[in-house]
This record gives structure tokens, sequence and C-alpha cells, in this order.
């Protein structure tokens, strides 16, 4: 048989991914680059717009759209903790060990890597029979900035996606949580955060009863 040579053909002239003239892609940066490269607020408001409007198809409920939301956000808080973990030195290159840590890692380490500043508040739930219970709080949550809401969905909170974000996040770390948007803002003329979100953590039991024994050592 005779040795036939495949032909090597233009990039232009080959299906599937388009390659820079240098070669590189976005597999090619490090992880540990700068901190402060942001993302373009019109494109994050693009991508996001059509998740919630890909979300919102055949749903029969608004608690059916926020949930599908949350799934969205779990895979991404399992690998920004990893990646956030990794961007650490390596002296702190280590998973949080309580829950107090791992709130105040979200609160500010998390939220500063996805929206460019810490969040507004942490706060443990003032009810004793709910001690499994923490609030986290932002006044103006950015994935809320770019939705419409209809009247008819006046209950719908885009945060939840990033309550997906918070859980993956605390899955990731061992501490198994259920995590839900509330919106606490009072949508009335003069009010000062009229987005104001809390973010609802309620750890699983399991967590409780470890926190109680490393509490007692």
């Amino acid at each position: 048989m005779s040795n036939l040579q495949p032909i090597k053909g233009s990039s232009k002239d080959q299906p599937g991914l388009r390659y820079p003239t240098n070669g590189k892609t976005i597999y090619h940066r490090p992880l540990n680059r700068t901190k402060a490269a942001e993302l373009s607020g019109a494109s994050f408001a693009y991508l996001f717009s059509e998740m919630v409007g890909y979300a919102s198809k055949k749903i029969e409920s608004i608690q059916d759209l926020e949930k599908r939301l949350n799934v969205q956000g779990h895979p991404i808080g399992l690998k920004l903790l990893d990646l956030l973990l990794y961007r650490e030195p390596p002296r702190s290159q280590t998973r949080p060990l309580n829950i107090i840590t791992l709130l105040h890692f979200i609160k500010i380490n998390v939220w500063q890597h996805l929206f460019g500043r810490a969040a507004d508040g942490l706060e443990k739930s003032s009810d004793p029979t709910k001690p499994d219970e923490y609030m986290i709080i932002d006044n103006e949550p950015l994935v809320n900035r770019y939705i419409s809401v209809p009247k008819d969905m006046s209950q719908l909170n885009c945060a939840a996606y990033v309550a997906g974000i918070i859980e993956g996040v605390c899955d990731g770390s061992a501490f198994p949580a259920r995590v839900t948007a509330h919106s606490v803002g009072k949508q009335e003329e003069g009010e000062m955060w009229p987005g104001r979100t809390v973010f609802l953590v309620k750890f699983l039991p399991e967590v409780m009863e470890r926190e109680g024994y490393l509490g007692k050592g």
C-alpha cells in the first residue's frame, strides 16, 4: 500500500475551535493570574439573562425556577472553592475547619472574587431553637441588577443562583447545608436597599453534631 500523507489545510478550512495566532487559549492561562481581572458587566448581564431564560422554560412555579438557578450555581461553588484555596499562600492553604471560619471565608473571599467587595453582613439566627441557621446579607445583589421581574412573579429572587454557589462552597468544604435566597427589602419610595437579600444557610444535623464535639474539645 502506498503511504498517503494527509493534506494540511489552513486553520480557516478546519471545523471546530479557532485558535489565536500565538497558539495559546484560555487553558494556557495560569490559575494564579492577577486577582484584579474583571469580567465585562455587559457580558455578564447578557449571559446571566440567557441562563435565567433557559431555566424558566416549562416551570410550574417560582420555587421551581429558583431551584433550577440554585442547581446551576452549585458546581460553580465547588470549583470556586478549589480555585480560591489554590491561590492562597501555602501557609493558609487549608479548608475551613469550623462553621464561623467557613462563613467568614464566604463573606469575604468568595464575595470579593465574585463581586469585587465583601458581603454586607453575617448574622446568626436569634431563634434559640434554630442554632443551625446563619444569614449572609447582601444589600444589592449584582445578579438582580440586570433582571426585570414580571409583576406576576414578584416573589422571584434570581439571587438563588448565588445561593447555589454558597451551597457548593459549603458542600465542598464538608459542611453540607441548604442555602436559599430571600428578598427582605421593602419596595417603597425612599427605601435605601429595596433589593436587600438574605441568604439563609441551614446546616445539616451532622454538621452541628460535629461542631458540638469540636467545641467540647
